[in-house]
């Protein structure tokens, strides 16, 4: 991870989370850890991509259109409560996502976070 943030201490069933979420971030270039509403969350620059919501989900920002895509086509994975209906914001039950959709999902949030010029040099260093 590129720059660090301090992070609240955790406790301890937030932590299995937390690295979840590392796992599935690494190779992002620069994220960061710092913590939203209270609990740990991944940030590129200012811009959340995602955070521990409880030991078992994640919020996950994602555009409107995408998540109702993917409240239908993988409820056992995705879901939202009437807290999060309509904002760009996906709950994710963490011990459903398969790790490589996780990545996938952590991946286009940070695509659609990070600076044009952060994407290019990040795209020209995996070519």
């Amino acid at each position: 991870m590129a720059a660090k943030a301090s992070v609240l201490p955790l406790e301890g069933d937030l932590s299995a989370a937390l690295a979840t979420l590392r796992r599935a971030s690494a190779g992002l270039s620069e994220i960061v850890e710092t913590t939203s509403y209270g609990t740990p969350a991944l940030k590129v620059g200012k811009k959340l991509i995602a955070r521990v919501k409880d030991a078992e989900t994640i919020v996950l920002t994602c555009p409107l259109d995408e998540k109702e895509m993917l409240l239908e086509a993988a409820p056992s994975i995705y879901f939202e409560t009437d807290h999060y209906k309509g904002w760009p914001a996906l709950l994710v039950r963490l011990g459903e996502i398969a790790p490589d959709e996780l990545r996938h999902r952590i991946e286009q949030a940070w695509l659609r976070q990070a600076s044009k010029t952060l994407i290019k040099t990040w795209q020209e260093a995996r070519d």
